[in-house]
């Protein structure tokens, strides 16, 4: 599913998928890009690429969400919001904002790690998408950040800080170096990213909105203003919707680009590369006159066959991939290894175990953004009643599919959904009997992020004539939603109603997922 079209020029998105908030760094011939996590544990993605056009995860720079007990459970629009990454003094440095508890930073002296723990650079409310500078003419450094108006009822303005040439904290109060209700027409001014160039500095930042907004160009001879303004890139006749808010890379051959997302919907937001050049009047021109291409010839460095971040997994001797996260902070006893493959997931008793959006042990992927199917194996190794198991379409609405071990001890495929104003879930379809325990369930996307649920359910074991039965359509088709910024996800789950007077974590027995698959539809 790379966008390379082996032929010298790519297809926007280079990252069809939910890297919300992208922001680049070259470090000698690499490409390093992070993204916003939000409530999703690990956090803070690192990609790799030696041609910004093919990217691999390699890992995460957050281990845990700081504070611990705030994302004990989910909190799927917190956490890690527009994160930016600079490499300095031998270091890749990620800041990022927390809307609830201020601005954080990581850092590691390369992208393996080992990445430091988590840093509380400024604390309070609504402080969002921080970056640094260090400013190589004056010695000085800097950071710039925007405002969440939810949090602190302050929106549409940066403030700027003169920063310790550590990273480890500020040195003023800050001060309001942009003000976006004073230039006309300019609105939700977020996201910043800060760079030197030519004399000026210059903060690259959307506005407008993440749907139909644009990104903006600001310059300024000193750090504290006043910025001058443009718009240098915007849908204008193209189907690239509110292009904007990502980050300006250097190639080593002096190649200029930028990486930016456009957002869709139950996908999330999607990541494009646009070419960039400087106009002779010494401002920015993103894409073809400022408007987004489509397709366009790859950026002049060395070829590299197609790749894209990993979806599938056989889960080997227990345990997942890099793309999976959690959506919380993880507890003891959520999987276990064994000497096979096949990922482990314990069925872990909540009192919330008929609302998916409510458990912290669901185990996520991002959804892709094109036709797809996705399947995977289940057995429901758990004979207790009540234990399930099952694979999700997750989000402010979600439907899933799986097996639940009935009062009678039988296991019974199950088609269950819950609506964005739903407390509970209810059924989709008809339970009916999964004699051996096991199924493979499917999950196949089609445009507009319409889902449909089967599952190939095999007999009972000790029926040596009968053949496995296919694939059986199940329920309605189910239309994706996402969370308020987060794209839809894939989800693992095992979960079992709590026991009366249950205190602390329990566990009622397990389930076992394995051969997990996502491939394009037609394939």
């Amino acid at each position: 599913m790379s966008s390379d079209l082996g032929d010298g020029t790519y297809r926007n998105p280079v990252l069809p998928a939910d890297w919300s908030d992208p922001d680049v760094v070259r470090v000698g011939d690499d490409y390093y890009l992070t993204a916003s996590s939000f409530g999703r544990v690990p956090g803070l993605p690192l990609l790799h690429s030696t041609d910004l056009v093919n990217w691999t995860l390699v890992g995460h720079a957050l281990q845990r969400l700081e504070p611990a007990a705030a994302f004990s459970v989910p909190r799927h629009d917190c956490g890690v919001w527009a994160p930016s990454i600079r490499h300095h003094d031998g270091r890749l440095w990620i800041f990022w904002g927390d809307p609830d508890h201020g601005i954080w930073q990581v850092n590691a002296p390369g992208v393996r790690g080992p990445w430091t723990e988590p840093h509380l650079v400024k604390a309070g409310r609504g402080l969002i998408d921080p970056c640094p500078l260090w400013d190589e003419e004056s010695g000085e450094a800097y950071l710039v950040h925007a405002w969440a108006k939810s949090r602190s009822g302050v929106k549409n303005r940066l403030t700027g800080h003169r920063m310790r040439l550590d990273g480890t904290g500020l040195l003023d109060e800050g001060t309001t170096i942009v003000d976006a209700d004073r230039i006309p027409g300019w609105f939700t001014l977020e996201g910043p990213k800060l760079y030197r160039h030519d004399g000026w500095f210059w903060i690259l930042a959307p506005a407008g909105g993440v749907t139909n907004g644009w990104q903006g160009a600001l310059r300024s001879r000193d750090f504290l203003g006043p910025y001058e303004e443009r718009i240098v890139l915007e849908q204008g006749a193209t189907d690239v919707n509110g292009p904007h808010q990502g980050g300006w890379v250097r190639t080593r051959s002096g190649e200029d680009w930028f990486l930016h997302f456009q957002e869709r919907g139950a996908y999330g937001r999607l990541v494009h590369l646009q070419p960039m050049r400087w106009g002779e009047d010494g401002w920015p021109v993103l894409g073809d006159g400022g408007s987004p291409v489509r397709v366009h010839p790859k950026p002049d460095l060395p070829a590299r066959g197609p790749s894209a971040p990993a979806t599938d997994d056989d889960f080997p001797g227990g345990r997942f991939g890099r793309q999976w996260q959690w959506t919380a902070n993880p507890g003891d006893g959520w999987t276990t290894a064994h000497g096979g493959d096949g990922l482990r997931l314990s069925c872990t008793r909540s009192a919330d175990a008929d609302d998916l959006r409510r458990l912290p042990h669901v185990l996520t992927q991002r959804l892709p953004a094109l036709d797809a199917v996705a399947e995977v194996d289940l057995v429901l190794d758990s004979g207790e009643p009540g234990a399930r198991a099952g694979f999700a379409v997750l989000g402010d609405a979600y439907a899933w599919i799986g097996l639940e071990r009935g009062d009678d001890g039988a296991a019974r495929l199950v088609h269950r959904f819950a609506e964005t104003t739903a407390d509970a879930e209810r059924d989709a379809a008809v339970p009916r009997i999964a004699p051996a325990g096991r199924a493979r369930l499917r999950i196949e996307v089609s445009a507009g992020a319409r889902c449909r649920f089967s599952a190939a359910v095999p007999p009972d074991p000790a029926d040596a004539s009968g053949a496995p039965s296919g694939f059986v359509p199940s329920g309605q088709v189910f239309a994706a939603t996402p969370w308020r910024w987060v794209g839809a996800l894939f989800g693992l789950f095992g979960a079992a109603p709590a026991l009366p007077g249950q205190q602390g974590p329990g566990y009622a027995g397990t389930a076992t997922f394995t051969t997990f698959r996502i491939r394009p539809s037609g394939r």
